[in-house]
């Protein structure tokens, strides 16, 4: 009689999220809070790449200005800022708009005060800076998926892959501050010719997905890590004064402008709840995969595992 192999049973649609293995909880942030019981981050539709920019910009504007208190008091303020976020975000059980969003704005403020830090005091140029933080970046995907097996945003379902993700965003933010002023200020670009570029590099992803089969999830990040450039730009464009090739509206203006957009679509999200992601089901999980749409901003992208 042939030896019976055990099948591995079928994996679970491309659009769902892998089950995590043990409890998912983070060492210290496990005992003071609770774990999820669903997504803890937002769907991704047309709207949250629109938040995301205003983000971005907000947060660029927000750190300039804040840098008028100093090292001591605006780094201190964003230190607190980013405190009062991680707090909300691990503090829920499920993916809240205003939680997710607060913090994001939180980490585009700190993620410009570190960047800039490290080039004005530590006097690291943008090159160089851009390169550090982009090994940094490269150094969490590699862990996050060695330990995870996925990137995917759709598995943001545990304590620890939460953690993986926001230091994944921390280091998006700080990279794409670096590369903006490198090409706006190394390059000798300006900040709109700096904006019009990124407008225009964070579409080859979706053009690579739709017409070269691109990965989803490699997709996403690398249009993730875009969005910093291109709304730092246009908020540098528009606050920074004429003789840096900006046209003179004020760090603070500018700051509240953008915060001001991002509280009236993180309101909109909040009620009519568009971005949340939905749960995943037994009968959903046996479902046969569907090719995905061509479009990845609205498309849930097939995941790499890696068992």
């Amino acid at each position: 009689m042939g030896t019976v192999r055990n099948h591995r049973p079928s994996s679970p649609s491309p659009d769902r999220r892998r089950v995590p293995s043990g409890d998912g909880l983070v060492p210290l942030i496990g005992r003071f809070f609770p774990a999820p019981v669903a997504a803890k981050v937002p769907e991704v539709i047309f709207v949250f790449w629109v938040v995301k920019i205003l983000t971005t910009a907000g947060g660029e504007a927000t750190s300039d200005y804040l840098k008028t208190y100093g090292n001591f008091g605006g780094g201190g303020i964003e230190v607190l800022v980013i405190l009062v976020g991680l707090v909300l975000q691990f503090g829920t059980r499920h993916y809240r708009a205003f939680a997710y969003w607060f913090l994001a704005y939180a980490i585009a403020t700190t993620g410009t005060g570190v960047a800039d830090f490290l080039h004005l005091d530590v006097h690291i140029p943008y090159a160089g800076t851009t390169l550090l933080w982009a090994a940094i970046l490269a150094a969490i995907f590699w862990l996050w998926q060695r330990s995870e097996g996925t990137l995917s945003i759709h598995s943001i379902t545990t304590q620890r892959r939460e953690a993986y993700y926001w230091a994944t965003v921390f280091a998006t933010f700080a990279l794409g501050t670096a590369l903006g002023d490198f090409t706006a200020t190394s390059l000798n670009m300006g900040y709109l010719d700096s904006g019009i570029l990124f407008g225009v590099v964070i579409l080859i992803p979706a053009v690579a997905r739709w017409q070269l089969g691109l990965n989803g999830i490699a997709a996403f990040w690398m249009s993730y890590v875009v969005t910093r450039p291109l709304g730092a730009s246009f908020a540098d464009y528009i606050s920074k004064p004429h003789s840096l090739s900006g046209i003179a509206f004020g760090d603070g203006p500018t700051a509240i402008v953008f915060a001001l957009a991002v509280f009236v679509l993180v309101s909109y999200l909040a009620l009519v709840r568009p971005d949340v992601q939905e749960p995943l089901d037994a009968s959903a999980a046996r479902t046969p995969p569907t090719p995905p749409p061509p479009d990845f901003l609205h498309a849930r992208e097939p995941e790499l595992e890696v068992d």
